[in-house]
């Protein structure tokens, strides 16, 4: 795990009455997501009935040429997924959209979020007789779909029939010969939401910024638990599944999700400035300039700068060509990369004292570099804060924090922390600020890896590459 938390991944579906190019259409939107995900990407085409489907490992520019997206052609549906591993190894295989094909028809499904009874719920369907290609929950959920579809009369009671048995977060879209299926988990961990163009088109994706992306506005967002099933006919919704206390990932506010996404109604740039300002009013701090670290705590360093009235100044120049794929095994390698990625704005911080605003602060190897290089630029002094509280917990719902073992807050104060990373003092959001960056009561967010109050059952068989490890028995549950 490195000091940052790898993103989540990203959904995208569209569906047209009218034969168009949506494998471009799904291309757009997968560069909108890319943030979210940049170990591999992959998009399904569905023309008349007939999938095709091309998936690899890389970012979207290089898995998707011209070429490919020739092949992929025209239709009247796609779907779209950017991934990065939360359950399962990297890889082409699992890469997503998962596609399967069975007695009823053709299905692809893509997945962003998970399941915390995928271990339990596979190690059922193998004893079963399934065979697994893949190391990811997203398979879990496809054939326990594929499953019920033998029994039900349509794909979409089949999907609401697999939402009774998975459990966790799970953003999906689903595709079958006729329909473009939309699902978002009861409790709403991740974001979906839906657009439409005006050719008539409806897109759902996993952040409105994907919307504008493609020429779709904004409709709504999808809700915790509802079921959207598009057809040529129209589009339908089923809310059997909603009604459940609300668990949006608040991590999704700090750091996942665009600056310019809309999620579950609060713009993202809003509210990563609250946090600034919160921070402001908890840390007044007797300084030159604020700087933020690209790309988000920009936002958080410029509410500071607006609350406390500290000149906003730009730190760092980040290197728009190195992604998270850029290999960093050991810690010299990792401060190597953060020299290569960030350059510092000398001319911005020399003989300053420097507010320094991350979105977070997870083991501190990548926080002392920084640290460093504004000190070498001339920095007089440098105060790190972070606009999320302090990580103290493992997370199960697709945030990459494994375990508390490497978690700088669960071990060392605010003091031994600035002294690790260099910095002259460290502060952090506080807890009970953090649901209200919506501007709201703080009702309706997970906040377990802050807490430690989960919203669902854990597994106790919690390891990510659980499904690359021999099964034996399920597993059993602890609150």
């Amino acid at each position: 795990m490195t000091d940052h938390i790898h993103e989540e991944c990203g959904v995208f579906g569209i569906f047209s009455a009218q034969t168009q190019d949506v494998a471009a259409t799904a291309y757009y939107a997968l560069f909108a997501l890319q943030h979210r995900g940049q170990e591999s990407c992959g998009i399904v085409v569905n023309r008349d009935g007939v999938f095709s489907s091309y998936k690899d490992v890389g970012l979207v520019n290089d898995v998707f040429t011209a070429d490919i997206l020739k092949q992929l052609g025209e239709g009247e549906a796609a779907i779209g997924h950017v991934r990065y591993s939360t359950t399962g190894g990297g890889g082409r295989e699992n890469a997503q959209p998962v596609v399967v094909n069975h007695l009823k028809g053709n299905m692809a499904l893509a997945h962003n979020g998970n399941l915390v009874n995928s271990y339990e719920l596979r190690s059922e369907l193998e004893n079963e007789g399934s065979i697994f290609h893949t190391t990811s929950d997203t398979e879990v959920i496809a054939y326990t779909v594929t499953k019920e579809r033998v029994r039900r009369a349509s794909i979409e009671e089949a999907v609401l029939a697999a939402m009774d048995k998975i459990k966790g977060a799970y953003s999906l879209v689903v595709m079958s010969p006729a329909k473009l299926i939309a699902a978002r988990d009861p409790q709403g961990f991740r974001p979906l939401c839906l657009g439409r163009r005006c050719d008539g088109a409806y897109v759902v994706a996993s952040e409105s910024c994907a919307l504008n992306a493609v020429g779709a506005h904004f409709v709504r967002e999808i809700e915790a638990g509802e079921m959207l099933v598009i057809t040529k006919d129209g589009m339908k919704s089923d809310r059997s599944h909603c009604g459940k206390k609300k668990a949006l990932c608040v991590f999704e506010l700090f750091y996942t999700a665009r600056p310019d996404s809309v999620i579950d109604g609060c713009f993202v740039h809003d509210a990563r400035k609250r946090a600034g300002a919160f921070l402001a009013e908890k840390y007044k701090i007797d300084a030159d300039t604020v700087i933020g670290v690209p790309d988000s705590g920009l936002d958080a360093a410029l509410g500071y700068s607006q609350a406390s009235g500290i000149p906003y100044g730009i730190g760092f120049l980040k290197n728009k060509y190195i992604g998270r794929t850029f290999i960093a095994p050991d810690q010299k390698q990792r401060e190597d990369r953060v020299r290569i990625k960030l350059n510092v704005i000398a001319s911005a911080v020399k003989d300053k004292r420097v507010i320094l605003v991350d979105d977070s602060i997870v083991r501190g190897t990548t926080s002392r570099p920084i640290v460093k290089q504004l000190r070498e630029a001339g920095a007089k002094e440098v105060h790190f804060l972070s606009s999320a509280p302090k990580f103290l917990n493992p997370c199960y719902y697709g945030t990459d924090i494994a375990s508390r073992e490497n978690l700088i807050a669960c071990s060392h104060t605010e003091e031994e922390i600035a002294r690790i990373i260099g910095a002259d003092s460290v502060g952090y959001l506080d807890l009970d600020k953090a649901g209200l960056l919506t501007g709201g009561d703080g009702a309706g967010f997970c906040m377990a890896c802050f807490d430690g109050n989960y919203p669902t059952e854990i597994p106790m068989q919690s390891n990510k590459n659980r499904f690359e490890q021999p099964i034996s028995a399920n597993p059993k549950f602890k609150k």
